[in-house]
């Protein structure tokens, strides 16, 4: 969730590195990170003021005493904090999601949540779609942009602050609309992307940016979008750690079948464990995720899929040398496709004798 200020010199977002979710902000070209929130709940920024005084995030803290909105964790509610640290103040007590703020301060965008929806839901039509609102902070009064029945989300401003683009699900699949905040005409469709969803809207200097099927994109209104070619240069591995540290974001496990080893996904990757020891091995090294792992009947191999090139396919780690029974200690391991096609394919599980396999084909689904 990281967002820029206005002049793009710092960088605010949420870190979990103290337990829950809290609010910190940065350089934009790098050094410490300053914690500015400290509550037990958590806490996600969405935009800075347009002084670019205050960080505005939304989080459960405390309801104004005439507000009837029962609290909860889907519900949270807006306040913002001092850029430099300081008391947090509430700005509104409803849950405004994705804020901006016109350049004057006087204006304010926002996503509304009627209730508890997950975000990353598609094709969700009901009550609770989300709309876009417009806020006067003078006036303190609402105006409703959009009312459809599918999702309009993520508004921003226009340069001229006289139209907003948004992200809308009205035609499909999510994509980037636009609208005269002036004449209130309907809105005008800029992108025509099928399939995959437009994700992470955002605009500077008449430059939108989106995200689209795990790529970056920018657009000028009038052209069509442009994928930005995105390089990361990394150190030689042979000068990186030798070890890694598993300490948290475990999230599947499989014991194998002897009871002594313990294979495990961790940020992606496949490892195993000993269960009565301190031993651990990585079996895996992708920029791709792993999921699913499981063990062979005869627990001599570790089956996992992988969503590589663009598709899940099922994997399977073996051991090399015979007189090492324990993955966790093996020196050599060989990993072969087990089910490489051109649909995907995961959740596989062998039989008890080990002469058969069961999965989840795309066909099936």
């Amino acid at each position: 969730m990281a967002t820029w200020n206005k002049d793009g010199s710092k960088i605010a977002f949420a870190s979990n590195r103290y337990g829950n979710f809290d609010v910190f902000v940065m350089n934009a070209n790098g050094g410490t990170a300053k914690r500015l929130t400290f509550h037990s709940n958590n806490e996600t920024p969405y935009s800075f003021t347009s002084d670019n005084k205050n960080v505005v995030f939304g989080a459960l803290r405390q309801d104004d005493v005439r507000h009837r909105q029962y609290p909860h964790g889907s519900q949270t509610e807006l306040y913002t904090v001092p850029v430099k640290a300081g008391k947090v103040q509430q700005l509104l007590t409803i849950p405004a999601e994705y804020t901006q703020f016109s350049k004057d301060g006087k204006t304010m965008l926002y996503q509304d949540k009627k209730g508890g929806e997950n975000e990353w839901r598609k094709h969700h039509t009901s009550s609770i779609t989300r709309d876009i609102w417009i806020y006067n902070t003078k006036t303190q009064k609402h105006k409703m942009i959009t009312t459809n029945t599918a999702e309009d989300r993520q508004p921003v401003f226009s340069s001229d602050e006289k139209s907003l683009y948004f992200l809308s699900e009205r035609n499909g699949t999510f994509n980037v609309f636009k609208s005269n905040l002036e004449s209130g005409a309907s809105a005008e469709q800029i992108t025509n992307f099928k399939t995959h969803p437009v994700r992470f809207l955002s605009i500077a200097n008449d430059m939108l940016s989106f995200g689209y099927d795990g790529e970056i994109y920018t657009l000028k209104e009038g052209e069509k979008p442009k994928k930005v070619a995105i390089t990361i240069t990394t150190q030689d591995k042979e000068n990186t750690d030798k070890y890694v540290s598993v300490n948290g974001g475990i999230n599947e496990m499989a014991v194998s079948p002897n009871g002594k080893e313990i294979a495990f996904i961790a940020r992606g990757e496949v490892f195993v464990t000993s269960v009565d020891k301190t031993f651990t091995k990585r079996l895996t090294n992708t920029p791709e995720n792993e999921r699913f792992v499981n063990w062979s009947s005869d627990g001599k191999s570790v089956i996992y899929s992988s969503e590589r090139n663009g598709k899940w396919s099922v994997f399977k780690t073996e051991k090399q040398r015979k007189e090492e029974p324990f993955f966790y200690a093996a020196t050599l391991v060989k990993e072969s496709a087990l089910i490489n096609n051109k649909k995907d394919n995961y959740l596989a599980q062998y039989s008890p004798d080990g002469k058969k396999l069961l999965l989840l084909k795309e066909e099936e689904l």
